[in-house]
């Protein structure tokens, strides 16, 4: 009976692990894991980090003391003395600086180890902006993909109805009169926010617009069709033809955009070119409450950049204080001991007796000019950084209201697009039932299709339009936090 229930127990104990593992594990194609693995390979990350330790190790450099120095000098001749013949003379000699020189310099060089930590930080913390803004070009790239073939098996199905009705007789020829047009269905899609994102990645910003807006346009490439006026039901078919090629071309661009941002990815990874990016079926909008203005106050207080900054203008306060202090005397403390032999000739009682000297010396530090040159430059030193850090202050502002705009327009096109994708696909349904009654035309059937797929597209670029502002708004903030 114990055996068994020790069994039962380990079985329950093996059960309940796994649940952990499996529940604590991330899924292979999370963004968190991606982030992960551009922490620990990135190869600025790393350099950045390298410097800091680098950094570090001046702190030691500093802080000591000046090396004794050692001087030796043997006579070639021995010297004659009252006392003997003096064969060599050793001296030892340390230097002092003035109190609080060595603390000064540690606090400085400690200070500068700091600020080379903050751009660390803000390494890293462009890296993570970076891969989740191509990360979510990726899932919107492939979500582009998604439409475009649900486009095309529309398409296919409405070239079926419209081969029936081509076959079924005169009756089913009926086109769309003249006046009605699709023209106004092909409005180009393009994101109303991606203008701003360029200012936080330098050159890695979405080099891939231009391609996106070609591969979004044959999603629309259908409206010059709706310009027939009666052609037979044989052109009509013609006309959905020539969409579906359109489309296929469009899907083909998309492929080689895709292949290109993934390159950009996993570059930001340090994987090679072609490793293959695993991304989620569905994109879901990030989760982000928080009060606006304490998102400014948080640049404000945990912003590398401007963090970097105060720990230079502390440093060169630091440098100041410690070229004041080397202004005054260096104090040195020796010994002098010089080797005696006896002289036969000498009677005094001393006669071959080594003598020790102890020594003290001072610098004397006269020439004022360049102490007070020292002290000049670490005053317009840290007049340039308050400037700095002014400008960089300002500059995160005009990027954090840039940020919030975009963050502002996705959630507002966001919510558009899923209530206008809804009422076209409802038009949708109530049309196809009556295009396959022969109650209405191919033309109107095509600009509430376009509408529809349309209204898909733009409800997916607004979601990674959204999430694209959310990393923003962290990485101006600092946040490092992924969910």
């Amino acid at each position: 009976m114990k055996t068994q229930a020790y069994k039962k127990l380990l079985f329950l104990l093996l059960a309940l692990g796994s649940w952990v593992i499996g529940n604590g594990q991330e899924p292979t194609d999370s963004l968190f894991n991606y982030l992960e693995i551009a922490a620990k390979n990135n190869p600025t990350v790393l350099q950045r980090y390298a410097e800091y330790e680098a950094a570090l190790q001046k702190v030691p450099q500093v802080g000591s003391l000046p090396d004794p120095e050692v001087s030796l000098g043997i006579f070639l001749s021995p010297m004659e003395l009252v006392g003997g013949n003096q064969l060599a003379d050793i001296r030892l000699m340390q230097m002092f600086p003035w109190f609080g020189v060595l603390k000064f310099a540690k606090d400085e060089m400690s200070l500068m180890a700091k600020a080379k930590y903050e751009t660390f930080r803000d390494a890293k913390l462009q890296v993570f902006y970076d891969v989740q803004r191509t990360w979510y070009e990726l899932n919107k790239i492939k979500q582009n993909i998604r439409v475009s073939e649900k486009n095309i098996s529309l398409l296919q199905t409405i070239e079926r109805l419209a081969i029936v009705r081509f076959k079924a007789g005169p009756s089913g020829n009926s086109s769309a009169p003249a006046g009605k047009s699709m023209s106004q269905s092909s409005t180009p899609v393009s994101s109303s926010g991606s203008s701003g994102m360029n200012s936080m990645g330098g050159g890695s910003g979405n080099s891939s617009g231009s391609a996106s807006s070609q591969a979004a346009t044959p999603m629309g490439g259908g409206s010059s069709m709706g310009s027939s006026s009666g052609g037979s039901g044989l052109s009509d078919i013609y006309r959905i033809q020539i969409e579906i090629g359109d489309l296929q071309n469009s899907i083909n661009l998309l492929n080689n955009q895709l292949n290109t941002t993934s390159a950009q990815f996993n570059s930001y990874l340090n994987r090679p070119q072609v490793a293959i990016v695993s991304l989620p079926d569905t994109l879901k909008s990030e989760d982000f409450e928080t009060s606006f203005l304490a998102v400014s106050d948080s640049i404000q207080k945990n912003n590398p950049m401007l963090g970097m900054l105060q720990f230079e203008q502390q440093s060169l306060e630091a440098r100041k204080q410690m070229v004041t202090k080397m202004s005054y005397p260096m104090v040195g403390i020796g010994l002098n001991y010089s080797l005696i032999n006896k002289n036969e000739m000498s009677t005094s009682p001393m006669n071959g007796g080594d003598m020790v000297m102890p020594m003290i010396t001072a610098t004397l530090p006269i020439y004022r000019k360049k102490y007070k040159a020292m002290r000049d430059e670490a005053d317009f030193l840290k007049s340039a950084n308050t400037q700095n850090y002014q400008a960089i202050a300002n500059s995160l502002q005009t990027e954090y209201y840039q940020a919030l705009q975009l963050y502002q327009d996705a959630q507002r096109r966001t919510k558009l697009y899923a209530d206008q994708y809804q009422l076209a696909s409802k038009s949708l349904d109530i049309m196809f039932k009556s295009f396959a009654s022969s109650g209405t035309s191919l033309t109107d059937i095509l600009r509430i299709r376009q509408q529809t797929l349309d209204y898909e597209y733009r409800q997916v670029e607004a979601v990674a339009d959204y999430n694209t502002s959310v990393a923003w708004l962290k990485r101006l903030m600092a946040f490092t936090k992924i969910q």
